[in-house]
């Protein structure tokens, strides 16, 4: 079926819509923004840091690899420290980065628009997304930034587990309601062992299970002997910006543009050597009257009674509940806002969309950044130090395409009007 398009709504059209407005959201409004591409963009803004990280948390990247970015570099968490009069910390809380976060969009997106993107579907040329509310954009470009939500990696052998037994850490912004009863955390990445802290001192029996053993991150003993004897002659010349991977991958990581170069082989090798899981020294002293497991296979849940009943192989053991701490595994098949028929034309790569330089997908004007880009850029898109190669790109893209339309788009007005008189 053919619809008719007015003119004046095509002229009126926003350049790019952008889905999400956590750090990546907001940095490709400051890129557009300052090359003048017109854009809406659509979300609660650091929703998911708000609402899906638990209080009290502080953030593992390094203060150069925190700052969201912008191209003019006006909007750093330095600048946002020094407004504020507060003095820059040792390790940055979850609550500041928000609240930095939540400034730099003062900053970039006053206009941001708060309500949800329900659907989107292709539309003459372009896009139309529905909103909560009912009503309607329509852009050319759509910047798919909606970040981890809905992704929530849940292994199958808990699926027939009440909800309400078994939670995902993404889920708990405080633990307090577990004071007095047995908890299970499955997992062995940062995520788990901040969640077995925060349990065991909102005063839970917590006890970690785990596949392999913990990782320590930055502990001197897992280094090698070269690897000693090169940093004390090179000192901190072995530490990349961002610190996303362990040497030497620390540094191609820096480089996603060559990544995107290199086959998919090459791409997934770096980023099972660089996205393992792997937690912080500094987080082992809050651990040490934790229980651990490790090593260990779940065969099996099921609920027992008000609890759940883990088939392990060595043992089966009880609890009141189970937190998965499992992380997350981005699949296009899970953004349901994308109508079936555009998810179906999107290709991918383990569930991840195939993008090309400017993280365009296999459908012309639809682009994602953050974490969906990890299997066509590397690691660093998983990470807010990220944020600013992919906002260059997709403006980059944008901006062409604008000037591009500049010329051609006086015949589409006119070609459209001709047709809905017919």
């Amino acid at each position: 079926m053919n619809i008719a398009v007015d003119p004046a709504q095509l002229r009126d059209r926003h350049g790019v819509a952008i889905i999400g407005a956590g750090p990546y959201g907001l940095a490709v409004a400051a890129h557009l923004r300052a090359a003048n591409v017109p854009f809406r963009i659509f979300g609660e803004a650091l929703s998911f840091w708000r609402s899906n990280m638990p209080r009290g948390m502080t953030l593992r990247s390094p203060w150069i690899a925190t700052h969201i970015a912008d191209p003019a570099r006006r909007y750093r968490l330095d600048d946002y420290y020094r407004l504020s009069g507060m003095a820059v910390p040792k390790v940055l809380p979850r609550e500041n980065f928000v609240d930095y976060g939540l400034w730099f969009r003062e900053q970039v997106a006053p206009d941001l628009d708060t309500r949800a993107v329900t659907r989107v579907e292709a539309f003459d040329g372009g896009f139309r997304l529905m909103l909560e509310d009912g009503d309607s954009a329509f852009a050319r470009r759509v910047v798919m930034a909606a970040g981890l939500r809905g992704h929530e990696f849940r292994p199958a052998q808990f699926d027939a587990v009440p909800r309400a037994l078994i939670t995902h850490s993404s889920e708990h912004m405080s633990y307090e309601e577990f004071r007095g009863r047995r908890v299970a955390v499955i997992g062995r990445g940062l995520s788990a062992c901040e969640a077995a802290a925060f349990l065991h001192e909102a005063g839970a029996e917590v006890e970690m299970i785990c596949r392999g053993k913990l990782s320590w991150s930055d502990d001197p003993g897992k280094r090698g002997a070269l690897r000693k004897a090169v940093r004390a002659v090179l000192g901190n010349a072995l530490i990349p910006p961002s610190q996303v991977g362990s040497f030497p991958y620390g540094w191609l990581n820096e480089l996603p543009g060559l990544i995107h170069r290199m086959s998919q082989a090459a791409r997934d090798h770096v980023n099972a050597r660089s996205l393992g899981a792997t937690t912080i020294l500094s987080i082992r002293p809050r651990l040490k009257d934790v229980a651990l497991d490790q090593g260990r296979t779940i065969f099996a849940a099921r609920k027992v009674g008000d609890g759940v009943s883990l088939t392990l192989d060595s043992a089966t053991k009880r609890y009141d509940h189970v937190v998965l701490a499992t992380g997350y595994r981005i699949d296009v098949d899970h953004m349901t806002m994308l109508e079936p028929g555009l998810r179906e034309k999107i290709a991918r790569h383990g569930g991840l969309p195939a993008l090309n330089g400017e993280f365009e997908s296999s459908v012309p004007g639809l682009h994602f950044a953050g974490a969906a880009a990890v299997a066509s850029f590397g690691p660093l898109l998983r990470f807010i130090a990220g944020t600013g190669f992919a906002a260059r790109r997709i403006a980059r893209a944008a901006r062409h395409g604008a000037e591009f339309r500049a010329h051609a788009e006086p015949a589409a007005l006119s070609l459209a009007a001709e047709r809905n008189a017919r």
